[in-house]
């Protein structure tokens, strides 16, 4: 066999089976690290928990307040309010 013809076969092997199965691979581990959550996902989230656990108070807060102020209000209002 010649120097070029094995460098060709070679090449051909490269090209056909460990390029493609390199890419697969390549593409499996993306793909799984992309399902996980990183450290500044988990942060990022537990910072809106908070945030709307302050929000809940806040509107709570201000129900009582309207509550309070007129009464009535909620009532009539909630009659009619339909659901979707």
């Amino acid at each position: 066999m010649t120097v070029q013809l094995m460098l060709s076969i070679a090449l051909l092997v490269l090209i056909t089976v460990a390029l493609p199965i390199f890419i697969v691979l390549h593409f499996i581990t993306r793909w799984k690290q992309s399902r996980e959550f990183s450290r500044d996902d988990e942060n990022m989230l537990e910072d809106l928990w908070l945030l709307s656990q302050r929000l809940n108070e806040r509107l709570g807060t201000l129900e009582r307040i309207l509550d309070d102020d007129l009464p009535d209000k909620r009532s009539r209002y909630e009659s009619t309010y339909v659901e979707h």
